[in-house]
């Protein structure tokens, strides 16, 4: 049943927005050098990496300076970036990882290896299930971009305070997995992306 509402969501999602697609994309090849989206490995269910697929909102090779997003003062983002970020609107490619069936729509935020590895074995029981675009975890960090900026050494931040926190949510989240539970999850994501 999760996996029909995925992809018919996925679909609905997709030709709706093509026409923003179309806009946004415009706009950042006419701002900066580059692709229109930013791919990125994650690692999947059953620790299968994937392509993760967003709309691009830094300068090409802005990895090389870190992974971590650290506030939107972050000089590696460009001007429609910015806006792009601010309405979660770079997260909207990924209904192409969900129709492929990389990705549900609720689920745990897929992490890179990097820090997967830092794992423990308990904690890697949220890789039994298909990543998502939101989850309780992102709701409660919706604006981890901020906290990052604000820390001294941001990468320790998330490792030591923000990882342990979104993990034990999501693992509250496997036990409570339900498809009411999924709707609310997608309700409270879209009024948090609207305020």
């Amino acid at each position: 049943m999760k996996r029909a509402f995925d992809l018919i969501i996925a679909i609905v999602v997709l030709v709706l927005f093509l026409p923003l697609f179309l806009i946004v994309g415009l706009l950042i090849i006419m701002e900066s050098k580059g692709g229109i989206f930013f791919k990125q490995e994650r690692i999947g269910k059953d620790l299968i990496p994937f392509k993760i697929l967003k709309f691009r909102t830094m300068h090409v090779n802005a990895e090389a300076k870190g992974k971590l997003t650290v506030g939107s003062k972050d000089s590696r983002i460009t001007k429609i970036g910015f806006w792009i970020r601010k309405y979660k609107i770079d997260e909207l490619p990924q209904f192409i990882n969900v129709a492929k069936g990389e990705m549900s729509i609720v689920g745990p935020r897929p992490e890179v290896s990097r820090y997967v590895d830092l794992y423990s074995n308990i904690q890697k029981k949220v890789l039994s299930i298909k990543p998502g675009i939101t989850d309780y975890a992102s709701l409660k960090y919706f604006e981890e971009n901020k906290l990052l900026g604000e820390s001294l050494n941001p990468e320790e931040t998330y490792i030591k305070e923000i990882m342990p926190e979104k993990l034990k949510i999501n693992l509250e989240y496997l036990e409570k997995n339900s498809f009411k539970n999924d709707l609310t999850i997608i309700w409270e994501t879209f009024l948090r992306i609207i305020s």
